[in-house]
Order: structure tokens, then sequence, then C-alpha cells
């Protein structure tokens, strides 16, 4: 299969799955639906799928169209943070020795960094004039 096509389904399949969640989250506004269309479209912007203007203007409309819901925007991510972390038993650290002290050799004195100008830019070379008919 080609790259192209194989890059396409892809991207097709992350588009469809921003327009479901964000469909959903507007059948039904509550703070989990709001959080998965917004987790959905910070996905396509870190495939590079939409830019981050985008993004930030249809997660502002997200938040807009919850607000006038009275959804709490907070509620869904700090109930759902400590319930996804599975309490685990540590196991005790084996007893570890105190690192060897060596005599580090004085660093040698660096001289204070002069800060050079960036290069300068050679101005755009100029178009010739369009002729007049």
């Amino acid at each position: 299969m080609k790259q192209t096509a194989k890059r396409r389904e892809r991207n097709v399949g992350i588009k469809r799955d921003i327009k479901t969640a964000t469909k959903a989250f507007m059948a039904k506004p509550s703070a989990a639906t709001l959080s998965a269309a917004q987790s959905e479209i910070d996905t396509a912007v870190k495939k590079n799928l939409i830019s981050k203007g985008t993004a930030a203007r249809r997660k502002s409309g997200l938040v807009k169209v919850a607000k006038a819901a009275n959804v709490k925007l907070g509620a869904a991510t700090k109930k759902a943070a400590p319930a996804a972390k599975p309490v685990v038993a540590k196991k005790p650290a084996a007893a570890k020795k105190p690192a060897a002290k060596v005599e580090a050799k004085a660093a040698p004195v660096k001289k204070a960094a002069v800060a050079k100008k960036p290069a300068a830019k050679k101005p755009a070379a100029k178009k010739p004039a369009a002729k007049k008919a």
C-alpha cells in the first residue's frame, strides 16, 4: 500500500474521531464529553493534522457551548485523575553505598561570552516593473 494511502486513511480516521466526539458533546454537553472532544482535537494537533490556531478556535467554541449549558468544566478531570492510577505497594529499595568522592579538577575559567550581532540579511531582490498595456 502506498504511503499516501496509509497516511490518508489514518488522517481521515483521526478527523472522524474529532467529529464524532464533537457531535457527542453537542448532543449531550457534559464535562466528560467535553474532555473527550478536546482530547481528540489535541491528538490531531500532535499529529500535525490541524494547526494550533484551528484547535484553539474549536476548543474555544466547545467551552462556550459548555458554559451556556452550565457544564462544570473542571469536574471530570479532577474525579477521573485519582481513579486512573491504581495504588501499588512499593518494594523497599536496596541499600546503596554512597558514591566515592573523586576530587574534580578545577574547571577552566571561561571568558565572558561576547554577544555577536546576527548576520545582516540581504534585501529582497526587486522584481522588474510590470509592462503597461
